[in-house]
Formats: structure tokens, C-alpha cells, sequence
């Protein structure tokens, strides 16, 4: 084969990966609009965006999620007892918890900010061995604060880690979830709390 056929046959081999290329992304792009239809936080090009809640009506809006602890019975017995070095866990991770629905925004690029209107957070001791955490929060808003309950859940739950970590490193945070949410276009959303037992 000679060169100049070398040449062209590289040129075509090229030319049609090129437009293969032009037309991945095209159709990646039409899958990005399409996406767009769905998750309201990514724009036509793929790009994340924070969305425009101007012309929505303030309604009041709830949420309530919950989280778990999962520990040594012998940690349990020492949270309980408040005899935990570093104080009184409970107390330190529901205010822990509160401060952080306010402070969603902050932590969660796309959300927000909220002007709450209460923010519970409660924490049950389930004998033998874990926690279970439940957090509610309103507002009368143009947005949801399912973001606000679940981030107040969690950071309790990691207060208690940091609270308790010195005596049982091997504690597990699970079942961080949504239990309800109500308000705004969307309507109500809920499902039952999970059972505070053992493997629940």
C-alpha cells in the first residue's frame, strides 16, 4: 500500500471517529434535556443548577426522617448513664441536630436557604444496642426541607459517633431515610418509621 493511500485510509479512519464523537454527544446532550425532565437540579448541558423557586406559592411544608445508631449494648449503657467522657451525648447531638436544618444551605450546594419555622429532633434509646433518631422540620416556604430534616438526622447521628467513639469505634450509622414530606406540588410523601429492635 502505498503512502498517499496509508494517508487517506488514516484520514478516514479518523473522519469516522470524529463522527461517531459528534454524534455521542449530540445524543448525550438530547439524554440531558431529557434528564432535565426529571431531576430538576441538572440543566439541559448536564450541569448542575440551583433551581428557581420564584414563581412557586409559599405553602407550609413538613418533613420528618430519622437515623439509627447501631453500638455496643455496653456503649448504650454508658450513653444512658451519662457517663460518657466528653458529657451528655443526647443533649449535645439534638442540639447538633437542630443547628444543622439551619444550617443546610451551607452544607448542601444546592439548597436554599430557609427561613425554618421549627426543627425537632428527638432521640430514643432502643435497648440492647442502638439509637434511632427521628427529626422534624417545618417552614411556610416555596421550597421543601427534606433536605433540612435529613441533615439534622444525620448530623445527629454523627455527634453520636464523635460523642462515643473513644469507647466503640465500630458503631454504625444506617437507615438514614425520608419518613415523610408534605407540602408544595409534589403533595404528601410518607412511609412507616423503621422498628427500634435488634437487625430493624
Amino acid at each position: 500500500m502505498s503512502r498517499r493511500m496509508i494517508e487517506l485510509s488514516c484520514g478516514g479512519c479518523f473522519l469516522e471517529e470524529y463522527c461517531k464523537t459528534i454524534h455521542k454527544n449530540r445524543s448525550e446532550r438530547k439524554g440531558w434535556r431529557h434528564m432535565n425532565d426529571i431531576l430538576t437540579h441538572v440543566n439541559a448541558r448536564g450541569e448542575a443548577h440551583m433551581v428557581d423557586v420564584s414563581e412557586k406559592d409559599v405553602t407550609h411544608r413538613e418533613a420528618v426522617a430519622e437515623s439509627f445508631v447501631v453500638m455496643k449494648p455496653e456503649t448504650l449503657d454508658l450513653i444512658q448513664s451519662g457517663s460518657a467522657a466528653k458529657g451528655d451525648v443526647f443533649a449535645t447531638a439534638r442540639i447538633a441536630g437542630i443547628l444543622a436544618a439551619k444550617r443546610t444551605s451551607e452544607l448542601i450546594p444546592l439548597c436554599h436557604p430557609i427561613a425554618l419555622t421549627s426543627v425537632k429532633v428527638d432521640l430514643i434509646a432502643c435497648p440492647p444496642d442502638r439509637v434511632h433518631i427521628i427529626s422534624e422540620v417545618r417552614c411556610d416556604e416555596k421550597t421543601g426541607v427534606e433536605m433540612e430534616a435529613l441533615t439534622a438526622a444525620s448530623v445527629a447521628a454523627l455527634t453520636i459517633y464523635d460523642m462515643c467513639k473513644a469507647v466503640d469505634r465500630g458503631m454504625e450509622i444506617v437507615t438514614t431515610r425520608l419518613l415523610k414530606k408534605s407540602g408544595g406540588k409534589s403533595g404528601i410523601f410518607e412511609r412507616e418509621a423503621g422498628a427500634c429492635e435488634p437487625n430493624a
